[in-house]
Order: C-alpha cells, then sequence, then structure tokens
C-alpha cells in the first residue's frame, strides 16, 4: 500500500499512522483517535441530537473503523473514510430506533457488526410476548456466562435501564471505566451469543 501523491500533508501523516497500526501500533491507533475524536463526536451529535448517544456511537464507529482497518484503501484520505464510518454507523442506529423497537444495541456478529436482539415494544400479540419472555430467559442465561463485573454491568444497563453516570455511581467507578467495560462486555456477550446460534444449528 502506496500514500496517494494528491493527498494534502494531514492525509499523508494519517495514512503513515495506518500503515502503523496495521503493523499493531498501538501508539497509532491512540494517535489517529486523538486526532478525530472530536470532530467525529461532534458530527455524529448533530445527527443524532443526544450526547450519550453520540459518544457511544463514537467509541463504537473508531471500534468499528480499527476492526476494518485492512479493507482501507487510500483511494482517498483515512479522514474520509472514517467519517464515512461513522455517518452509516449513525444512520444504522437511527433506523433502528425508528422501528421502535426493544434491543439489546452493540451485540456483535462474527464481522464486527452490530447485531441487536429485536422485538417490536408496543404490538406484541400473546405468542409474541411469549416469544420474548423466552428470548429474555435466554439471554439472560447467556450473560451468566461473563466475568462477574461484565454480567453486571450489562444487567445495570440493558434490564435495570441505568444511564452510564448511574451506573458510575452505584459502582463507584469513573464514568469513562464504565464505557470501556460495557464496551468490552457487549464484545464478550456477541461472542457467546454468536458460539450459542452456532451450536443451535
Amino acid at each position: 500500500m502506496e500514500v496517494n501523491t494528491n493527498f494534502t500533508e494531514n492525509a499523508k501523516n494519517d495514512f503513515h499512522l495506518v500503515v502503523k497500526a496495521r503493523q499493531g501500533d498501538q501508539k497509532a491507533y491512540a494517535d489517529l483517535m486523538v486526532r478525530y475524536k472530536d470532530s467525529i463526536y461532534f458530527m455524529i451529535l448533530k445527527m443524532v441530537n443526544n450526547k450519550e448517544d453520540a459518544m457511544d456511537l463514537m467509541v463504537e464507529t473508531f471500534a468499528k473503523a480499527f476492526e476494518k482497518l485492512e479493507k482501507y484503501q487510500p483511494d482517498y484520505a483515512f479522514s474520509t473514510w472514517l467519517f464515512r464510518v461513522a455517518t452509516n454507523n449513525c444512520i444504522d442506529f437511527i433506523r433502528k430506533k425508528k422501528l421502535n423497537t426493544m434491543s439489546i444495541h452493540g451485540m456483535l456478529d462474527e464481522e464486527g457488526e452490530e447485531k441487536p436482539l429485536q422485538i417490536k415494544a408496543d404490538t406484541l400479540n400473546p405468542e409474541e410476548s411469549s416469544i420474548k419472555k423466552q428470548q429474555t430467559t435466554e439471554l439472560k442465561q447467556l450473560i451468566e456466562g461473563l466475568p462477574v463485573r461484565y454480567r453486571n454491568l450489562i444487567t445495570l444497563r440493558y434490564f435495570d435501564e441505568l444511564s452510564y453516570e448511574e451506573i458510575a455511581q452505584n459502582l463507584d467507578l469513573p464514568l469513562g471505566t464504565v464505557k470501556a467495560q460495557l464496551f468490552r462486555a457487549r464484545y464478550l456477550l456477541g461472542n457467546i451469543i454468536n458460539r450459542y446460534n452456532r451450536d443451535d444449528i
């Protein structure tokens, strides 16, 4: 992979960081995130108009971008590609919100894509309600496979429906720690669900 000679100096610097990040340089990852996290956050905030959702989506954007970094090609600047990842992530989020569903957001499939468990919230007939209860029970059983600290975080966030701030206060943890550990918890739970689904086939 060679740098595009039409790139600006900033784009060339990003390119060199991407090359290093692909080679496993953690500082390069961090430098890219520091460089763009604020602009990505504020772009997302304009789209979703909610600070907590914007912060979640910003973290997810970088997670997805770094997981797919091998797919980036220098036909265009890294920043252009990154903002496209962020925009697509927001569009998916907004579309799911408009579906009026109950979901465990942030479940990840084998490709690193979000894969929520969804059941319509306001139109459940008795049969659908029974299925929803069964799925909720199964999900709680799968959560038991998580380490205790991650299990507690998932329960507080998605079953007790506490905000990040409330979880941080209840557990006496920094807000950033809660968000980081929840991201990790969702990823681990996604892996457990994937294994469960494969075993069911």
